[in-house]
């Protein structure tokens, strides 16, 4: 008789909705964030930055300051000139880029508001600040280049050493990468007999600010020099600071803590984190930084800011045979570490989810004097799925059907996966028409689109806007080969090792840095099923060079689908090194062995032994098989052999309110499709999140400088962060297509709700003002905005108008009102 294992079985783990592991140590504050860490003897600083967007520095008086009680130091650039490194660039998108030297600390010129040209050390950061105002720094004021289109001229020149405010032209079409036909053959034959239509957008300038300001302390008092810093990329922040100040990396440890938010803001090697270094190198004593609110808006990176012109091309039934894109990009006063290369990853997302057979993608990055741009939530991929789906809702007007019926003409159904698009990406599955079936159910499409109907009919003046966005991106940045052969600067790997403790328990060691995203959480589950263990005996540790000496970091939504891999090939590693010690434990041959529920069994049998038994035999070494060694624990690295392509449909009801222009989300839902789910629980919260940084974009939130290159909305009274009282309860639902290119079939989340949710509320305020003969509004959407977009269009509604530019092109007058946002298009 067979004898049958009739222990009960645990549930899995993977798709559970476990409460956060994390979660009590970050919303209670018990926990070490940077500027909680206190040194013996440590001493603080504060940054003196320039009020200046473009200057030459000439003397810098330092003895007011010096004389401070409490001060022990005034540093200008040249006391650290030897040892301050440099901030990198580390995607430079051409051979020919040019590329502005980025000293930390510059000793000749500022290139922008803010730049830091000295540093006080002082026993307190209050005192360090007072003592900060005291130096007396003589500026050369020089012509500051502060708008996009006009860096393009080269009349002012950010840097004149360049002589030339353009870094670099970088181009996709069917000669270089893509595999479509010729664009301007296709826009051609569009003209002659179809449709082309020609709109001009605007993502403006986005100001990251995440939770925790950014924080450093470095103690250089050991045989390592210790940092410890907010960041997403320890890993990376120890090779530039190795690869530029001449420490040998081998004695750098880079500490990342639990930290507060980054959204792409704290993807950097900062000046602030080179200047603490190198002061606490000088001094040989513990040196903390931490900024504060204000520093942050005006000197951490900032995101988009882009002009997007865009041709796109059809047949008269509204079937796209042609997409040509032209992008100006503003990327501050330097090139940031991938900061060049965010606007070149929106290359393949233009095409989005549609097939057609012609595509250019053309985008030419300009320096200006403003803070740097680089990577904010989405990187690249928001900006293109705005784009595309502002112009499908365009082309759906011009066609006069209604835009979810314009989409599925265009969108690759879902057996047509796998599917290579005219940009040369290769997405491997998805069903758009499952997802968007989904949402219109929840969403109520055609209730609303009748109670649209009736609005318009009796003249409402609050009318009802719909907005849809369907939705791909790209992520799980990326297979080492695709950014290599793109100029990027490193590797898409991530690596992971697994120590299976002799008391039972498991340490993960993970090279992705979590910076609120779960990890800890979503990695005990996934270890758990695959080794059987419980999920309470899984401890992750990331975050720190010395305990994940390899790792590639956080950003890209790529933690899950890269660093989750490694995680499974390293636990499938620990059940292969079982393997001969439960053969020689059970007597039996590692062939009749199978593994299930944390268990090796001999097959057809009940005769069995744990693997966390196997790791106490393995740990006292008394008795394990000849020729193996007494471990089953297991490093791996996993290089991704595709990105992932999570998609959905997005779909917005706004109420605006024509006669003040105040626009009110009346219901939003969203269905995606992340592939697999680890955690219910974590997807849920990474949507939200995601939901309404994009919604900010469209409704509030937008960096504005003056004439001077001042930062005007440099603090949270004029920079317009959502609270939870400006937002409504979320419809959200996936659906599931696995990704096929890895193992656990998951495609990430991380950024989704941010890409897909801006152009769903833009195009439902545009949606509710089209009777009024409106096409586009600047974002943010606000009520001034959508006011004066009312009044340019004429300001009277034509409640039997479906497409407001036909009326508005056939009268032959373009809306040239910059308050409103439209440019001039040409529809035939």
């Amino acid at each position: 008789m067979t004898a049958v294992d009739d222990r009960p079985q645990a549930a899995p783990e993977i798709g559970n909705a476990r409460r956060r592991k994390e979660d009590q140590r970050l919303v209670t504050g018990r926990t070490k964030w940077t500027d909680n860490i206190q040194l013996p003897g440590m001493l603080h600083l504060a940054m003196v930055r320039s009020p200046f967007a473009h200057a030459k520095i000439g003397a810098i008086e330092t003895s007011e300051a010096k004389a401070v009680p409490g001060v022990m130091a005034v540093y200008t650039s040249a006391d650290i000139a030897d040892i301050q490194g440099v901030c990198i660039t580390a995607w430079p998108v051409t051979a020919d880029q040019k590329t502005p030297d980025h000293l930390p600390m510059p000793g000749d010129r500022v290139a922008h508001a803010g730049e830091i040209v000295a540093v006080v050390v002082a026993r307190s950061a209050a005192v360090a600040r007072d003592a900060a105002e005291l130096v007396d720094v003589d500026y050369e004021e020089l012509p500051a280049v502060l708008d996009l289109k006009a860096a393009t001229t080269d009349e002012v020149l950010a840097h004149p050493g360049l002589e030339t405010n353009k870094s670099a032209f970088w181009q996709l079409d069917s000669k270089g990468g893509g595999t479509g036909g010729d664009i301007e053959e296709a826009i051609a034959k569009a003209r002659e007999g179809g449709i082309v239509i020609e709109r001009e957008y605007r993502q403006q300038r986005l100001i990251p600010a995440f939770m925790e300001p950014r924080s450093t302390v470095v103690d250089p008092t050991g045989e390592q020099v210790v940092m410890w810093s907010a960041t997403q990329i320890p890993h990376v922040l120890r090779f530039c600071i190795a690869a530029t100040t001449g420490l040998p990396e081998s004695k750098i440890r880079v500490i990342a803590p639990d930290v507060g938010g980054g959204f792409g803001g704290k993807l950097q090697s900062t000046p602030e984190e080179f200047i603490t270094l190198a002061v606490a190198r000088k001094l040989g004593k513990p040196i903390k930084y931490t900024e504060t609110r204000s520093e942050t808006m005006v000197s951490a990176h900032h995101g988009r800011d882009q002009w997007q012109k865009l041709t796109l091309a059809a047949e008269k039934d509204g079937t796209v045979t042609g997409l040509k894109v032209d992008l100006i990009c503003d990327l501050g006063a330097y090139a940031a570490i991938v900061g060049g290369g965010v606007p070149v990853l929106g290359a393949w997302m233009f095409n989005s989810i549609y097939k057609f057979d012609a595509y250019q993608f053309n985008c030419t990055n300009y320096y200006t004097n403003k803070t740097w741009v680089d990577a904010y939530r989405g990187a690249g991929r928001p900006e293109a799925t705005y784009a595309i789906e502002r112009m499908m809702d365009e082309l759906a007007a011009e066609v006069g059907v209604d835009p979810l019926e314009i989409r599925e003409k265009n969108w690759i159904r879902h057996d047509e996966f796998p599917f290579t698009t005219v940009a040369g990406m290769t997405y491997d599955s998805g069903n758009y028409e499952a997802a968007t079936e989904k949402a219109k159910e929840l969403f109520g499409y055609d209730e609303l689109r009748a109670e649209q109907k009736r609005r318009r009919d009796e003249k409402d003046p609050v009318q009802l806007g719909i907005g849809v966005s369907t939705f791909t991106e790209m992520c799980g940045l990326a297979p080492s080969r695709v950014l290599g052969s793109l100029n990027y600067g490193a590797g898409g790997w991530e690596s992971a090792s697994i120590r299976m403790l002799a008391t039972g328990t498991v340490e993960v060691i993970t090279g992705a840095s979590a910076h609120g995203q779960g990890h800890e959480t979503a990695w005990s589950q996934i270890v758990a099923d695959r080794l059987g263990v419980p999920f309470e005996s899984v401890e992750v540790l990331h975050g720190d060079t010395q305990i994940a000496p390899k790792g590639m970091d956080t950003y890209g939504s790529r933690s899950l689908v890269v660093g989750g891999e490694a995680l499974v090939l390293a636990a499938d590693k620990v059940i292969e090194k079982a393997k001969p010690f439960a053969a020689h434990m059970l007597e039996a041959s590692v062939d009749d062995l199978e593994f299930s529920q944390g268990r090796f069994t001999v097959k057809g049998t009940d005769k069995g032994v744990g693997i966390t038994d196997i790791a106490l035999g393995a740990f006292a070494g008394h008795d394990y098989p000849e020729g193996v060694e007494p471990s089953i624990d297991a490093d791996a690295t996993y290089d991704p052999v595709n990105f992932s392509f999570p998609h959905g449909t997005h779909l917005c009801a706004m109420e605006v309110d024509t006669e003040t222009g105040q626009s009110t989300m009346r219901k939003y839902v969203c269905v995606d499709d992340i592939g697999n789910i680890i955690n219910p629980l974590i997807v849920e919260g990474q949507v939200h999140g995601g939901l309404v940084q994009g919604i900010a974009q469209a409704l509030w939130e937008g960096a504005e400088y003056d004439e001077q290159g001042t930062l005007v909305s440099g603090s949270f009274v004029d920079y317009t962060l959502p609270t939870s009282a400006d937002t409504i309860s979320f419809v959200t639902d996936h659906t599931t297509s696995p990704a096929t290119s890895n193992t656990l079939g998951t495609k990430g989340v991380g950024e989704a709700g941010t890409i897909a949710s801006t152009p769903a509320v833009v195009n439902a305020v545009v949606d509710a003002l089209r009777p009024f003969g409106v096409d586009d509004v600047l974002m943010p959407c606000t009520p001034e905005r959508v006011w004066k977009a009312i009044q340019s269009g004429g300001g009277t509604q034509d409640a039997e108008t479906t497409s407001a530019q036909q009326a508005h092109f056939d009268e032959g007058t373009p809306n040239q009102d910059p308050a409103a946002g439209t440019t001039d298009g040409v529809v035939q």
